[in-house]
């Protein structure tokens, strides 16, 4: 009848994933440490269970957190589609032939560096957990040297962003992937020291796994990211800023040694 709401449920997507969902993925799990030939196979066979019960939620919940996103963290907005991170493994020079990811995830890079460099937004669901992540996780040299040297003028303030009591409560600081000394042409006294032999800064969480079925998920992954982005923040603006500065005093140092040291002892200290 005219002006009667249809009550038909929506085909769309819900942002959460589903018991079915994790239902796959335990079966692909299974398929996977199989003859990698009979997890293609298996895996060929259901791709439509793949799409249905696994891509397409996904994408809804990258959809629904990119949307807050656009809030707190417009550089790192992307599409949906371009966030996701394929199943298939790149096994060509790895001894484990496993041909799929044992869980899905997305990342969310700086819109000014490259998809997977820079500090950036990350989470990942398996059968067992659920992964949030937000930082720089293995950045390349001169990435490395560029965020270095920024925490060395600037680590009271990071230090500020990490020790806020809400994030402190939401999050713990992933492994640093430390260095046993200082890197080549940082002062072993240095008041930052132990933030400068880092290799990658960030922050993460471990949720059960049920968390990502609640219709409340994409929610939560938004809330996190978004006490999590001023750290994301500065970590980019540090990588950023040599950029927009070529000609700093400090370039020679980007490539792995400083003002009147000869190259050939730094690399093991990067």
């Amino acid at each position: 009848m005219p002006g009667k709401r249809s009550t038909a449920p929506s085909s769309a997507p819900k942002a959460h994933l589903h018991p079915e969902s994790l239902t796959f993925l335990r079966a692909l799990i299974r398929a996977n440490r199989k003859d990698p030939l009979v997890a293609r196979e298996w895996f060929a066979e259901h791709k439509p269970e793949w799409e249905a019960k696994v891509k397409q939620p996904m994408l809804a919940i990258l959809t629904a957190v990119t949307a807050e996103m656009e809030g707190f963290a417009p550089a790192h907005v992307r599409p949906p589609e371009k966030a996701f991170f394929r199943i298939y493994r790149d096994t060509r020079f790895s001894a484990d032939k496993r041909p799929y990811k044992e869980h899905v995830a997305a990342w969310w890079s700086h819109r000014d560096l490259e998809k997977t460099s820079g500090a950036g937004f990350y989470f990942h669901v398996s059968p067992l957990e659920v992964v949030i992540a937000a930082g720089a996780y293995m950045p390349g040299k001169e990435q490395l040297a560029a965020i270095r040297h920024w925490l060395a003028e600037n680590h009271i303030r990071f230090r500020a962003l990490l020790d806020r009591p809400e994030l402190r409560r939401t999050f713990s600081e992933f492994e640093g992937n430390a260095l046993t000394r200082p890197p080549a042409g940082f002062a072993p006294d240095h008041p930052a020291v132990d933030l400068l032999r880092c290799r990658q800064w960030g922050l993460s969480c471990t949720l059960p796994v049920d968390e990502a079925l609640s219709p409340r998920f994409s929610a939560e992954i938004a809330r996190r990211f978004r006490l999590a982005a001023p750290v994301v923040e500065a970590l980019n603006d540090a990588i950023l800023a040599p950029a927009a500065e070529p000609e700093q005093p400090r370039r020679r140092v980007l490539f792995g040694f400083g003002a009147g040291q000869k190259p050939g002892k730094s690399a093991k200290n990067r």
